[in-house]
């Protein structure tokens, strides 16, 4: 983009590349995206861009309340695998018979024990 020797810097703050440099223009104005403009100040700010997907989305988890019910399901998530790998170390032969294993030692000990039990089928 060419520009002319006469247009001032100032009309070029929408090309800033530094995202903290473009907030602090928009607070110095009074015009952000957080604050609620009401009235007279509402009309001195100029209309906020679209947001894309991905910008809503950021603010969407951002608040606590998306934070909160994330862990939540996150517990959940982890428990009900940890409950899956108790069942099927349940299921698995080893000595002595409460012995602790790892989750990798047991998905092991599993495909140990199928690729046998397929053994045992085959002959």
């Amino acid at each position: 983009m060419m520009l002319s020797p006469d247009q001032a810097e100032a009309d070029l703050s929408w090309t800033q590349s530094d995202p903290e440099t473009m907030l602090n223009g928009l607070k110095s104005t009074g015009c952000t995206s957080d604050e609620q403009a009401e009235g007279e100040d509402r009309s001195k700010c100029k209309a906020d861009p679209p947001l894309s997907r991905e910008e809503k989305r950021r603010r969407r988890r951002a608040t606590a309340k998306y934070r909160s019910a994330h862990a939540t399901r996150e517990r959940i998530r982890v428990e009900a695998f940890n409950v899956a790998f108790a069942e099927l170390r349940k299921l698995l032969p080893t000595l002595p018979p409460d012995k602790k294993l790892s989750k990798i030692e047991i998905l092991r000990l599993a495909i140990c024990y199928i690729s046998y039990l397929n053994h045992v089928l085959d002959v």
